[in-house]
């Protein structure tokens, strides 16, 4: 079967397929509707639009990379939209960019432990926020409303990212425990 065709199969292509996907086993409008769904409820997070659903996509694909052409293929977006996607979705850590073994084709990729990946570079996120708002502090005036405002929210933001650590922490090993498989396929470490 071709990287296309599990395209078109795997990620739930909307160009006219009906019923069960042949290759796979999967309903591709099912596919489809999922895709479209989870997209949404990004989308709905604040998200943009067409990441997410390139993202859901990904998500969805057995070896969670497509290249640009079955992206827009399988979500029945131009291929400008698909790159605009990819250049968000790499921007915020959650896709990178390969270039395809042999082609001139560039291979978009999920990345290894993506969900882990996201939630660490909003960490960064938040020290940068954190360092703002303390100067927001400073020059407001730490007893004037809006400053105690500032120093309760600087005040969350370091619990958050503290708690983030741990969490992240607790992660690694509560993932081991569950013995999950990596993107080859073995179990982890």
């Amino acid at each position: 079967m071709t990287s296309e065709t599990q395209t078109q199969t795997g990620a739930g292509s909307q160009s006219g397929e009906t019923g069960r996907s042949g290759g796979s086993g999967r309903d591709a409008e099912a596919v489809s509707r999922f895709v479209e769904r989870f997209a949404s409820e990004m989308t709905e997070a604040g998200m943009q639009r067409m990441a997410s659903r390139v993202f859901a996509a990904l998500l969805a694909d057995d070896d969670g990379s497509m290249t640009s052409a079955e992206l827009a293929l399988a979500l029945q977006i131009s291929p400008a939209a698909v790159s605009g996607a990819v250049s968000y979705l790499t921007q915020v850590s959650m896709v990178s960019r390969e270039r395809d073994p042999g082609s001139r084709r560039d291979r978009y990729r999920l990345l290894d432990e993506v969900w882990f990946a996201t939630f660490a570079s909003r960490d960064r996120v938040l020290t940068r926020w954190e360092s703002t708002l303390k100067e927001g502090v400073r020059i407001l005036g730490e007893d004037t409303p809006a400053g105690a405002r500032l120093a309760e929210t600087v005040a969350f933001f370091e619990f958050l990212q503290a708690e983030l650590v741990g969490m992240m922490d607790r992660w690694h090993e509560h993932r081991k425990a569950l013995d999950l498989p990596t993107r080859d396929g073995h179990a982890t470490a």
